[in-house]
């Protein structure tokens, strides 16, 4: 019988300002124990600067944060040593040999040698980088490299697993390596928190979403019921939209984003929105598709670019 998921970590009220900037704005959010919650925001949104409180890494400036029923200011000590951290940047050490780079790693967590050596050959056999076990950093491509940061964050045999956008610049085939990677590793229990700017790895892999911008949570949820209650089921996209369609859309009252060249349309189940505006109003300037979750993140954080 599966024990009940209790609270792995919780935040509350969680402030981080650098000198008269706020950075993250009074966030208050849980994750469970065996679940996978994802932090989507555009760049700037305060996701960065939260999970670097969770590990650790900064200080806060206000709030609190239990993790593993700890203090993270007064135990963070305890609570680092339980967590697995893969960072944005890869960093391995580039003159040791990939095997080298995971013993020595483990040598931070007082983890005995020949301990080390069996959990780094189990790691890089579940990560399909076995047989590159003494190769050098340099000899190994982007998703190589990327999935031996996952493994030296796995290393400790961590409770947390916190994940900073891992797969950014990775090729398809490599993204989906990691995808399937990360979904045994949540079969067998492990905790999950997650940043990412690709919204089907969102989708895929988070049981509950939490979208911030400027510091503050904008909305919570799992990913199906975000995208119902914030764009519908269905999406028309139409180019170069006249004025009677846009007319129409308003008086209709339809959910609708519009641009310059183009009118994004919204509808839930019972509007049946290619039925009544696909026949009356689409040629070939119309694409119908489902909602997805990008559409969601596009209507809460706006479509403008953020440097």
């Amino acid at each position: 019988m599966q024990s009940q998921p209790h609270i792995l970590l919780e935040a509350r009220n969680l402030f981080k300002t650098f000198g008269d900037f706020t950075a993250v704005d009074g966030v208050s959010f849980n994750l469970l124990s065996g679940e996978c919650v994802g932090l989507l925001g555009p760049n700037g949104a305060g996701k960065t600067s939260t999970i670097r409180m969770i590990y650790g890494f900064s200080p806060m400036t206000g709030g609190s944060l239990t993790v593993f029923g700890l203090d993270m200011r007064t135990q963070w000590r305890a609570i680092r040593a339980r967590i697995g951290v893969c960072q944005q940047e890869n960093n391995p050490d580039p003159d040791l040999s990939v095997m080298e780079n995971l013993e020595v790693f483990s040598s931070y967590f007082d983890i005995p040698r020949s301990e080390a050596r069996r959990r780094a050959e189990r790691l890089l056999e579940f990560m399909a980088l076995g047989h590159r076990s003494g190769d050098k950093i340099s000899d190994l491509s982007g998703g190589m490299l990327r999935r031996l940061i996952l493994a030296r964050a796995l290393i400790n045999e961590p409770s947390l697993l916190i994940l900073d956008e891992p797969t950014t610049g990775l090729d398809p085939q490599s993204r989906h390596q990691i995808w399937e990677r990360l979904e045994a590793l949540k079969a067998d229990g492990l905790s999950i928190l997650i940043t990412t700017h690709y919204m089907e790895e969102a989708a895929r892999l988070c049981d509950r979403l939490i979208i911030m911008d400027h510091g503050k949570i904008l909305v919570r949820g799992r990913p199906a019921q975000l995208i119902r209650e914030y764009v519908g089921r269905d999406v028309l996209e139409v180019s170069d939209p006249d004025d009677e369609l846009r007319d129409y859309i308003r008086s209709e009252g339809f959910m609708h984003d519009s641009l310059p060249r183009r009118l994004i349309i919204y509808g839930r189940e019972n509007d049946r929105l290619f039925e009544r505006i696909g026949a009356r109003f689409c040629r070939e300037r119309c694409t119908q598709r489902m909602a997805t979750l990008e559409d969601v993140f596009l209507r809460l954080t706006g479509r403008e670019l953020r440097e």
